[in-house]
């Protein structure tokens, strides 16, 4: 069975080690910068401007560089950055008073022109950013004099305060990627697609300048050659970008500093709802009841991960408890494509009831996942067409909606406005992320009165009906909240585990020795 061929690694990388001139535990000579820090990455992101940064190592890397009004802490409350305060004359306005003497990183000031031009050319139509849709209540923002900017919305907004993560940009900044400036703790000094990131300490940074000289996010997409690299003391600290087989040979063989904690981050299988077949829920709710989560959590994630009954998870506030994990019943699975008009052709034979296909990246632990959805809907009669791509031409696909099946993660999850950018019909790309066309009238009115609904305790009732109605019309198929786990050398300090997988805590990380 496809579940039991996990990866003798024990065997292999010692045989790759000797293979590759790996077997010595000395530090070799690499292009690291003197006292930099060296972060391992498996894609790598696809565009570092905040404005248009929407997957996971885009925004954990642009948050490095680029200072927001404010940043939400270890447990999601929104902290002030470059916003000393703020203020609420009424519940349609905010006023924000910036910290005085704040540079970016070509020495210019940074001041309320610049906040205010970041969020009108996200804003702006004809620029497109995918951030539009959760700045859309925003009816105004201006510049009062050099630090107060005032924000208008067109009606309240309770999850305004999320809207603040948006790193800002000097004003002029072009749309086209290019000349890319923040105010943040590094600078970007090279991105490289598919190579390396490169990022150099602000001496000047208003919160204190980082500990090491820089960090380099070197983009290794082979599980296998990033641990060797670490153990070759080429890499410094990999999070999370490992096959979970190989933990236990990093830490008897790289005298390895590994931490984990259970974190937020959300797997899930998105799918297209404009499908012929998918657009049934019961089609739907048959896929999910064919998964066997358990299964994939124990022999693939090695304990990695806890099966999610949605995308809050339970550390949140507004987390519904009521709201059960879809157990794995493949009978049940049969009933319903049977029922749904998908019968069995050939009796439990070789034909399937039909065919989708599943997109995924090429990395080996994606293609392992999908290999196990692909044995385990199979079984109940649905032919799955694995299709493996490069990071981003996946990413590209997945956003313009071209997939029938798909498995991404959503990280970072603040406020449960997030449903609105996901479910809400009018968030269809490129307005918002409803990349499955997802669409009910009920769930439309709930994510709106959640907009509107200033009290917690009211708030938390809508979003617990919209988690139900969810879980029963599945447009997506919650799978997993990861743990994360940190891998470091023993020279480093100060490195900090958030749930959401966040790197902002680089700026503190030190070398106990020298670096070179």
């Amino acid at each position: 069975m496809l579940l039991s061929k996990t990866l003798k690694l024990h065997a292999v990388i010692p045989l790759l080690c000797l293979a590759l001139g790996f077997s010595g535990c000395a530090r070799s000579a690499d292009d690291r910068p003197p006292g930099a820090l060296v972060v391992a990455l498996e894609s790598g992101p696809t565009n570092l401007d905040p404005r248009y940064a929407t997957d996971a190592d885009s925004e954990r890397i642009a948050a490095l560089v680029f200072d927001s009004l404010a940043r939400p802490d270890r447990s999601f409350r929104p902290q002030p950055e470059l916003a000393a305060s703020w203020d609420a004359p009424d519940e349609r306005t905010f006023i924000f008073h910036l910290r005085r003497g704040v540079k970016f990183h070509n020495g210019k000031d940074l001041t309320a022109a610049d906040v205010a031009y970041t969020y009108r050319s996200a804003l702006d139509p004809r620029n497109r950013s995918p951030k539009r849709g959760i700045l859309r209540f925003i009816e105004s923002v201006e510049a009062n004099g050099a630090y107060d900017v005032r924000f208008r919305l067109s009606a309240p907004f309770a999850a305004f305060t999320e809207t603040l993560t948006l790193g800002i940009v000097p004003q002029g900044t072009p749309v086209d990627g290019s000349g890319l400036v923040g105010s943040g703790p590094f600078s970007l000094e090279e991105f490289r697609r598919g190579e390396r990131i490169v990022l150099k300490a602000n001496p000047s940074y208003w919160n204190g300048a980082p500990r090491v000289s820089g960090v380099v996010f070197k983009i290794i997409p082979d599980a296998i050659v990033r641990v060797l690299e670490f153990r070759k003391r080429t890499v410094d600290l990999i999070q999370n970008y490992f096959e979970p087989d190989m933990l236990p040979w990093l830490e008897h063989n790289s005298r390895a500093v590994v931490s984990s904690a259970q974190g937020t981050n959300f797997q899930y299988l998105g799918m297209n709802l404009e499908h012929p077949i998918l657009k049934h829920r019961a089609a739907r709710e048959a896929i999910a009841c064919a998964i066997d989560r358990d299964a994939i959590i124990r022999h693939i994630l090695k304990d990695l991960a806890v099966p999610a009954t949605g995308l809050l998870a339970p550390q949140h506030w507004a987390y519904e408890s009521s709201v059960e994990a879809i157990h794995f019943d493949p009978d049940r699975a049969k009933r319903l494509l049977d029922e749904a008009g998908f019968p069995d052709p050939d009796g439990d034979g070789p034909l399937p009831r039909f065919k989708l296909s599943f997109k995924t990246t090429n990395l080996d632990l994606r293609k392992r996942i999908a290999e196990a959805l692909k044995e385990q809907l199979a079984r109940v009669g649905i032919e799955l067409e694995v299709r493996t791509y490069e990071w981003g031409t996946f990413y590209a696909d997945v956003k313009k909606g071209n997939f029938h099946l798909y498995s991404l993660e959503w990280i970072g999850v603040v406020d449960p406005d997030i449903y609105y950018e996901l479910f809400h019909s009018a968030s269809v790309p490129p307005n918002g992320n409803n990349r499955g066309h997802y669409r009910n009238l009920e769930i439309d009115m709930l994510l709106e009165r959640g907009r509107r609904e200033m009290s917690i305790d009211k708030r938390r009732v809508i979003y617990g009906e919209v988690q139900r109605i969810l879980a029963r019309d599945l447009p997506y198929v919650p799978l997993w909240w990861w743990r994360n786990v940190a891998v470091m050398q023993r020279t480093l300090r100060g490195f900090e585990l958030y749930p959401d997988g966040n790197l902002i805590s680089l700026r503190r990380i030190s070398f106990a020795t020298p670096a070179g």
